[in-house]
């Protein structure tokens, strides 16, 4: 088994060597910081729209962990606006004024804010050269194919990873096969006969089998958003919840109130759900809520993007009015 093991290493490096994406500006830096923050970017994000939109922005604005410690968390957010799962930017702050430097070990770096087990055992590879496998969505498609699985536990996956990493590479045998998942093993049309590991890959006869595909329904959730006009600034509440925590948004209301004008609609589709807003403007002579902003000032906070949209809306309906 060593020999075989020895085999599948070989062929993986020499895969990356000529195919991998090691131009990622993540992939030639030694600074953890900067790895663990394209880790916590990427989590249910394509590498694309964080190369090139959001990685060396976020790092030119904050460069080190006491730079992004020291700032205000508004300003995290303006930074992270439209990455979505706006948790991970307050995860990522929290981090940054806890520790001074990022730990080495994995039992360490899970017990910091958002950092989960595949988070940690990634900056623990690419940062520290620590000899353990990471665990994202399109490594786990490879190991399902790999012993034809079709629903297995996290507890196996994560048994036959460490079982097959190599420990003599690891940076490059866990960026190898993430890249191979994302160009090779795809979920539909995979390249097998260009995969480094097809001569032992058990489920190349019917791939899209492994793992089995879960059935997603995607609900609809309806709301009524109310814009609070007040000598021409509206008013905005900052979200406390873990859903768009910290952001600048409009207020949600059960009904609206009879003096309040509707101007239409707008939708977001969220990972895992769709949201359908009905938008009513109220026109108030005395202020109603604590905070209320001018368009300029609104434009420079952290909005989610369906309040974005809403801004929008009622713009147009102002243009409309003139």
């Amino acid at each position: 088994m060593s020999n075989t093991f020895a085999t599948i290493h070989q062929n993986i490096l020499e895969w990356y060597h000529k195919n991998g994406r090691k131009e990622l500006p993540w992939r030639n830096t030694n600074e953890p910081y900067c790895i663990y923050l394209s880790e916590v970017m990427l989590q249910q994000t394509q590498v694309k729209t964080v190369l090139e939109r959001y990685y060396i922005p976020f790092l030119e604005r904050f460069p080190t962990l006491k730079a992004l410690s020291d700032a205000p968390l508004d300003d995290v957010l303006k930074m992270w606006e439209g990455l979505g799962y706006y948790s991970r930017a307050k995860n990522l702050h929290q981090t940054a004024k806890q520790v001074d430097k990022l730990p080495q070990s994995i039992e360490e770096l899970v017990r910091l804010p958002g950092i989960g087990q595949n988070t940690a055992h990634a900056v623990a590879a690419f940062a520290f050269s620590k000899p353990v496998p990471v665990m994202e969505a399109n490594v786990k498609r490879i190991l399902c194919r790999l012993h034809t699985l079709t629903n297995p536990t996290p507890k196996q996956l994560w048994q036959i990873a460490y079982e097959m990493v190599d420990t003599q590479h690891p940076f490059e045998y866990n960026q190898a096969m993430m890249d191979i998942g994302a160009m090779v093993c795809l979920p539909k049309n995979p390249k097998c006969d260009e995969c480094p590991l097809e001569s032992v890959c058990k489920g190349k006869y019917d791939p899209q089998r492994y793992p089995a595909k879960q059935k997603k329904t995607v609900p609809l959730k309806e709301e009524n958003i109310l814009v609070r006009s007040y000598e021409e600034k509206l008013a905005l509440i900052q979200r406390e919840g873990r859903f768009l925590h910290g952001l600048w948004g409009f207020e949600t209301i059960k009904v609206a109130p009879c003096s309040a004008e509707y101007i239409g609609e707008v939708s977001h589709a969220y990972t895992h759900f769709k949201l359908r807003c009905k938008v009513y403007v109220q026109y108030e002579c005395e202020k109603e809520q604590a905070n209320y902003f001018s368009i300029q000032k609104i434009k420079k906070l952290a909005l989610s993007k369906v309040d974005e949209k809403i801004l929008k809306l009622f713009l147009i309906q102002c243009e409309k009015e003139l």
